[in-house]
């Protein structure tokens, strides 16, 4: 998966400005996205209130940061993408919520390192932003400091058990690729980048954030549902996963740290 010509970097944010532009028209706006991102939203409706300051860490092209800024929310949003900054910035201006929303270049390292000395209600990170770092500990320990006790996390990385991706490579003979993210990693190419990606079990998610953060509660998030880049066959078949859908709704808190994502619920002591 790696070549001379595309280096492992263990820290470059600026690597996901090449999915700026195509991002919402890839993800946000497919019949897969459309299934996935009110799952997510339910949480937040429930936990994050109107008034609250609400950090969002990795916000991509800013969609959530936009819904909960409509919702009444103070949000500073934050990617390391220059490019993802922009697209938000954007999509703040066009929903006319700019003034609920801030968008701003902070990568998680420069968060780990302790980037902010105000106090947030709240924070979240959506559809597998945490993969890009291997150690979540640390990452707890900043957020500790500035999150308040009582305030949630919301967190939806990706998981390491994905019967779909399994099954999908096991049958196309791509052994090796199926059982990735029981590696310590996976590299992962990201335009002309490699970077490392880490898929933190919900168990090393909820010890790791233990120390400062009680787990709540787990679900499941695309367990039933295809991952992202198997996201054409929602396309081809809707009426049926739309059926799968429902399915993992009634099923997702039994099946908790399961498929292509997960989301944790995490208070702050």
């Amino acid at each position: 998966m790696t070549d001379n010509k595309s280096p492992i970097t263990t820290a470059n944010p600026g690597a996901f400005d090449v999915f700026a532009g195509s991002y919402d028209a890839d993800f946000t706006h497919s019949p897969l996205g459309q299934m996935l991102r009110p799952r997510v939203w339910a949480f937040m409706a429930e936990h994050f209130a109107p008034g609250q300051r609400i950090l969002e860490l990795a916000c991509g092209s800013g969609e959530d940061a936009v819904w909960l800024a409509k919702r009444g929310a103070r949000v500073i949003a934050t990617d390391g993408s220059a490019e993802m900054i922009k697209v938000t910035v954007a999509k703040a201006a066009a929903a006319g919520v700019g003034a609920n929303l801030i968008a701003q270049q902070v990568s998680l390292q420069a968060i780990i390192g302790s980037h902010f000395d105000d106090t947030f209600d709240g924070v979240y990170s959506n559809f597998g932003g945490l993969n890009t770092i291997g150690d979540w500990r640390p990452l707890a320990e900043a957020l500790a400091k500035i999150v308040r006790p009582g305030g949630k996390a919301i967190l939806v990385p990706m998981g390491p058990l994905c019967p779909w991706e399994i099954l999908w490579y096991l049958g196309h003979g791509r052994v090796k690729t199926a059982f990735r993210r029981f590696r310590r990693c996976a590299p992962a190419r990201i335009g002309e980048a490699v970077i490392p990606i880490w898929y933190p079990s919900a168990r090393r998610l909820r010890a790791d954030f233990s120390p400062w953060f009680q787990h709540l509660r787990t679900e499941s998030l695309e367990l039933w549902l295809p991952p992202t880049y198997l996201g054409h066959l929602v396309n081809r078949w809707p009426i049926f996963f739309g059926r799968l859908n429902q399915l993992e709704k009634r099923t997702a808190y039994l099946t908790r740290g399961w498929g292509d994502h997960y989301i944790s619920l995490l208070e702050r002591k």
